[in-house]
């Protein structure tokens, strides 16, 4: 039998909450964190709505020589390293340094850090930075600065599969520890709310233009229009069963089983991959679909993107056979921060015994799903997040309590 890798501490940056604490607590009653655009002015774009992390200040968290080399999504990465670890009680230097790695995932970020250096050129003359090295540096400094700042010299590595690659990280992650790294920082912050970056989101055409933040992102609704875009995410600290059992860690649950798969392409008439994905976790966790409690959708918000997953899910779990809910409408879709985020949701869903709501959405019945669109007090001992990038990629990942005796 495999040995399970567990999740013993979680750090949280989400536009609904700073911290694991202020997350779950607005989550739990539904209050959004989506609002009008603060960190430019969104007067001249279609879409001026987003999910922007509030109050959070980097000086207060983070030392001064970080502050001149990195952008807002390095900061919030940063910290949510460090939340974790703690929530874990982990403190790095006291492990050996090869024992502990990071790895997380990418998908939006590096434009505000391309913008600010095109600023520096054209305001100052500057030295050229090219939009592949402002990249470059992003991919880098994802897992870099955590590892650098926390002095892990064990595998590190940045997923880019747009929103799956979190769980694709945390998939790499449990790879990683079975292989014999003790620990691994993993999952996903994203942040490019900045003007570069908002052009470069709003070239997918999914983006909604609603004004209404209590109506812009309305996934399995007859009234979905596109999804609103967010910053944050979630770091979890994933370990060895067996050593964090000995250390006396407190357990969130289990990755208990992970599929990914990639869309057939246009006109192949072959179908979507996402039903395959969500077996393949199944197969992964020795599972059966009866076992799995809720299910944390993708929610597109964009209706043949909805009915493709709907039809996934009741494929596999039946019709309406099993809870289906979407939190990520109180933040938005975080790119690659938004899967862990929902993974950081299952985990204090199984804590607590509530599936938290989908607010504002009125489920369209066409779908055949069970929508939970208020908190829903429930025994849940698995549960199974589904993430889809854009371009084809399909990642399902299943968490599950932790077993008797802390595993």
């Amino acid at each position: 039998m495999t040995a399970p890798v567990v999740v013993t501490g979680i750090g949280v940056t989400a536009p609904n909450g700073l911290g694991t604490g202020p997350y779950w607590e607005a989550t739990r009653i539904g209050r959004s964190g989506i609002g009008r655009i603060s960190r430019f002015d969104p007067s001249p774009y279609p879409s001026r709505l987003a999910g922007e992390v509030p109050g959070f200040n980097a000086e207060e968290h983070l030392p001064n020589r970080l502050l001149p080399q990195t952008d807002r999504m390095t900061r919030l990465a940063l910290v949510a390293a460090d939340w974790a670890l703690a929530d874990a009680g982990i403190k790095p230097a006291e492990l050996p340094e090869f024992d502990m790695g990071v790895v997380t995932a990418s998908a939006s970020g590096g434009f505000e850090f391309g913008q600010n250096e095109l600023r520096a050129l054209w305001s100052k003359g500057g030295q050229y930075v090219s939009a592949y090295q402002s990249f470059a540096w992003f991919y880098a400094v994802n897992s870099g600065q955590i590892s650098i700042r926390n002095g892990m010299k064990g595998p590190s590595g940045v997923l880019v599969s747009d929103q799956a690659g979190g769980l694709d990280a945390i998939a790499q992650a449990r790879r990683q520890i079975r292989r014999g790294t003790r620990l691994i920082v993993s999952g996903g912050v994203d942040a490019s709310i900045c003007s570069w970056g908002w052009v470069a989101q709003l070239t997918s055409e999914r983006i909604s233009t609603s004004e209404d933040p209590d109506r812009a992102y309305l996934p399995f609704d007859r009234e979905a229009r596109g999804h609103v875009p967010g910053e944050g995410g979630a770091l979890h600290i994933l370990e060895d069963g067996e050593s964090a059992r000995e250390r006396g860690a407190r357990i969130y649950g289990e990755i208990a089983g992970y599929g990914s798969t990639f869309d057939p392409g246009p006109g192949s008439g072959r179908p979507p991959g996402l039903r395959r994905a969500i077996q393949l976790a199944l197969d992964d966790a020795g599972m059966v679909p009866d076992e799995v409690d809720v299910v944390f959708a993708d929610a597109a918000a964009v209706p043949e993107l909805d009915r493709i997953e709907a039809q996934a899910v009741s494929g596999v779990f039946g019709r309406r056979g099993v809870p289906v809910t979407a939190p990520k409408t109180m933040t938005g879709r975080l790119y690659s921060g938004g899967a862990p985020l929902d993974l950081a949701a299952a985990l204090l869903a199984i804590r607590d015994g509530l599936i938290p709501p989908t607010p504002n959405v009125t489920p369209d019945p066409a779908y055949q799903i069970d929508l939970v669109t208020r908190a829903r007090p429930a025994s849940v001992r698995a549960a199974l997040v589904v993430a889809r990038g854009h371009g084809g990629f399909n990642s399902a990942l299943i968490v599950r309590a932790p077993q008797a005796g802390g595993v």
